[in-house]
């Protein structure tokens, strides 16, 4: 994989086809699956089950604008259609041009380019399109395929955050990693 002009690898070099979409009404059972997936919230910011009421009207009220909703929630497929993962850029901050990212991929379909497939998409679309200055991401440090992704489209290894992550039993640190488009 060579890197673009930003040093960077490019998202048409990706290993896997994807593309990205808005969430639509018809998502919702994939949506619902994914979020209520407790191996996810070990490494995401969630500890509860999001009901279908609750996430049905995050997708009727979404106006998939990132200026508008200060986020932009996007559906990973596969070339096929098939829905695959969630890509979600959050935190979103106009006036310091930065954002957090976060991807989320199937059990079943992980491992195969889809994340970094998406990840590299989004990046091109933050520098492109938002014209952010920076995107990061915080990463338990033992969540060794995520550190991986990461570092695999660009990202560093910016700073390390002492017991940032429980389980409900444990802590774990993690790394705030980042790439500046």
């Amino acid at each position: 994989m060579t890197p673009n002009h930003s040093g960077m690898p490019s998202s048409k070099e990706s290993s896997a086809e994807v593309s990205m979409r808005a969430v639509e009404p018809e998502d919702l059972d994939f949506l619902y699956s994914l979020e209520n997936d407790r191996e996810m919230w070990l490494v995401g910011n969630t500890n509860v089950p999001y009901s279908r009421f609750t996430l049905n009207n995050y997708v009727m009220t979404s106006s998939s604008d990132i200026y508008a909703d200060r986020q932009l929630r996007l559906i990973i497929q596969k070339a096929d259609g098939t829905p695959v993962g969630i890509l979600d850029i959050f935190n979103f901050d106009p006036r310091h041009r930065r954002a957090e990212i976060g991807v989320a991929i199937l059990r079943e379909e992980r491992d195969r380019g889809f994340g970094h497939a998406a990840l590299l998409k989004a990046i091109d679309y933050c520098r492109q399109i938002v014209h952010l200055h920076q995107v990061y991401a915080l990463v338990d440090m033992n969540n060794s395929h995520s550190v991986k992704l990461f570092l695999g489209a660009g990202f560093s290894k910016a700073s390390l955050l002492k017991d940032w992550m429980y389980d409900g039993e444990h802590f774990s640190d993690a790394y705030m990693m980042n790439v500046f488009l």
